[in-house]
């Protein structure tokens, strides 16, 4: 297949993301290179903490890997950084350790963002979470045995499910 050549167009730029076209494609991107760390974090009892909130683009709560932006108020940021700073703020959970999983994309059809996937363990409850003023985070800890129970239960209620889920999903899906 060939790559296109045509020059990447700004067609519009917010604070937050930049739509953008090339040829006959358009896509978005995230204005100023921020980036995204995604948190796998599981405790020591094998639970694994998910995040739920409101999502404006779907018009409904949307049940999540705990997840924040990469450099967007603070210079210097690393995923890492991020990625511990995130989880406190909307878990109320602190780690002793986390390690890089790789960088991913999750919409590449549409979206030109990718995220680093990171785990965190050794977890101590250190507040309550829910995230910063103007979110409304719900915090959950769930058994990895018990996810896929968790997830559909959490669809019938008529929440969104991200994509990300999948990896904490993959045994039982494909199990079927």
């Amino acid at each position: 297949m060939s790559i296109p050549k045509e020059p990447v167009e700004t067609v519009w730029q917010g604070k937050w993301i930049t739509a953008k076209r090339q040829g006959k494609w358009e896509f978005v991107a995230r204005a100023r290179c921020i980036g995204a760390a995604v948190i796998v974090a599981i405790d020591d009892d094998d639970h694994v903490l998910l995040v739920e909130q409101y999502r404006v683009p779907l018009g409904r709560r949307c049940l999540e890997l705990p997840a924040g932006l990469i450099g967007d108020t603070q210079d210097g940021d690393t995923p890492l950084d991020a990625a511990r700073r995130e989880l406190v703020e909307e878990t109320g959970y602190d780690c002793a350790a986390v390690e890089d999983l790789g960088y991913f994309h999750s919409s590449p059809g549409m979206v030109s963002e990718g995220f680093t996937l990171v785990r965190a363990t050794g977890l101590t409850r250190v507040g309550e979470g829910g995230g910063v003023d103007g979110e409304d985070i719900l915090v959950h800890r769930v058994a990895r045995a018990d996810i896929a129970r968790f997830v559909a239960a959490k669809r019938a209620e008529g929440l969104a499910i991200d994509v990300k889920l999948l990896l904490l999903l993959a045994d039982t899906i494909l199990a079927n």
